[in-house]
């Protein structure tokens, strides 16, 4: 089809793709191009079509940290008064009406009194669990929300949808969105970093920080506290800086050829920006997660060198290094995949166990974090998430009769919080019933957590979309409204 000589119909597939704007083949051919991101909408590769900010930001980066498993809010920041005196009671007693609980392993065991004991901390007088001493200390910079609830009590879904606003994969996940929306505010470093669990993969692995239908630029980049980075970023054995050099101007050459004689090319510029970028980073990766460039106060601060916390403060003194020089969403996992032992807030067989583990091992260096933004200024325009994908139940995972050390998966009603300058801190917003099973008033689904948190970064969640199989999806999909009550 493709001759040499100037008569010809088609000189080049370019001219062949565009001749097919008319005919019968044109709705297949282009249908199928869209499949497979053959074909672009116009605009710079992987920038939103209607970039933020929307509004005025008060805030141009995120911190999320997720707690994998489920962690319990009526041992941690949910506190109920009345449950010792109900512990060892039925649910229906306790809540004086008839509940028929659908838990996940379906064992209704009685009321369990929290494992913790509650105060009141910080000017606010937020009531925390001493679960977790060290984040009591920085109390009112918290904002918590009680009242959360999700639509499922399964691990992988819930967990989707708490990073994508649905329960099914394959959809991009906030980091990924916030990427798309705001770009990185830097030239030699990703927008969006990954810190798994240093244990394990969450379950699903990569699915966790996808960029789905967005630009694979969009997509997470995982990074390690310890040992490589990143993989595959170092020279490898036998190739010189000289030589790595070389070629990376042969190949821009014969890029920038290729695009003088057919014109932009969407999918072509995208890979040669990710290429250019994993070339900037060989430099400036190994200078910014050199530790040792911090002072011993600072190594103090996070726990870094504590045996139970060493890991994770590692990545969150990492996490403020990368904020500073321009990554917008940095995401840190506290949980692993679900093996045998547990290595997440799965707490089944005995909460308090669990959770004493879990907590010991990000409790100081989140507080440590928070402490060193806000000393340096950076807490103002920085936004802290911290998640989990559903709670636990305020009954024993057991028989009916029994008062177990175990409890079950609960979407129905749990607590998260989020920190920072765009939010009242030292606030309560929410709550659960009597006893923590249900989310009643100011009842807050993903979909406005997400809405607000885009608020926050300027970010219009009804016009940050992405064309994709005939819809302008978008991370809270047909619904969601911005909690104005938590905003500062």
């Amino acid at each position: 089809m493709f001759l040499s000589n100037t008569n010809v119909a088609f000189r080049s597939r370019r001219d062949f793709l565009r001749s097919i704007q008319y005919g019968l083949g044109t709705t297949a051919a282009t249908a199928m191009m869209l499949d497979d991101s053959l074909l672009a909408q116009e605009g710079t590769p992987g920038e939103a079509q209607d970039p933020p900010p929307h509004h005025t930001a008060k805030a141009k980066r995120v911190i999320q940290i997720v707690l994998t498993g489920g962690y319990s809010q009526v041992d941690s920041f949910d506190y109920k008064p009345d449950l010792p005196a109900l512990h060892g009671k039925t649910l229906n007693e306790s809540l004086g009406r008839e509940e028929k609980p659908d838990v996940f392993f379906g064992k209704v065991g009685l009321i369990r009194q929290s494992d913790f004991t509650f105060k009141q901390h910080g000017e606010s007088g937020l009531w925390i669990s001493d679960l977790f001493p060290h984040l009591s200390t920085v109390a009112d910079e918290l904002t918590v929300i009680n009242s959360m609830f999700a639509e499922t009590s399964n691990h992988t879904p819930a967990t989707f949808q708490e990073n994508t606003g649905f329960r099914l994969n394959g959809f991009p996940v906030i980091g990924s969105w916030t990427s798309y929306g705001l770009g990185s505010e830097s030239n030699n470093l990703p927008s969006y970093v990954v810190f798994p669990d240093a244990r394990s993969l969450p379950a699903g692995g990569s699915i966790n920080w996808t960029n789905g239908f967005l630009p694979a630029q969009h997509q997470g980049v995982i990074m390690r506290s310890s040992g490589v980075a990143i993989d595959d970023l170092a020279l490898p054995p036998g190739v010189s800086t000289d030589q790595e050099k070389a070629t990376r101007q042969i190949l821009s050459k014969l890029n920038a050829n290729l695009l003088s004689r057919q014109g932009e090319d969407n999918a072509l510029t995208a890979r040669v920006k990710s290429y250019e970028l994993a070339a900037r980073m060989q430099r400036v990766v190994p200078e910014i997660t050199d530790l040792n460039k911090e002072t011993s106060t600072m190594h103090e601060l996070y726990g870094i060198g504590d045996a139970q916390a060493n890991d994770f403060a590692r990545s969150c003194l990492l996490t403020r290094r990368l904020l500073e020089n321009g990554v917008r969403f940095v995401q840190l996992f506290a949980g692993g995949a679900f093996q045998s032992p547990r290595v997440n807030w799965d707490g089944h067989e005995d909460c308090k166990k669990n959770h004493l583990r879990e907590a010991g091992r990000i409790d100081q260096p989140i507080a440590g974090l928070i402490k060193d933004l806000k000393q340096r200024g950076m807490l103002e325009d920085t936004v802290i998430l911290f998640t989990s994908e559903f709670g636990r139940t305020p009954f024993a995972e057991s028989a009916a009769d029994v008062v177990g050390p175990g409890r079950d998966h609960n979407q129905n009603g749990f607590s998260v919080w989020v920190a920072g300058g765009a939010f009242r801190g030292g606030l309560r917003y929410g709550s659960t019933d009597r006893v923590g099973y249900a989310a009643v008033e100011n009842r807050v689904h993903w979909n406005d957590f997400h809405a607000t948190i885009l608020h926050a970064l300027g970010i219009n969640h009804r016009r940050l979309t992405y064309y994709h199989n005939g819809i302008q999806r978008r991370l809270t999909n047909v619904s969601g409204h911005v909690i104005h009550d938590i905003l500062a």
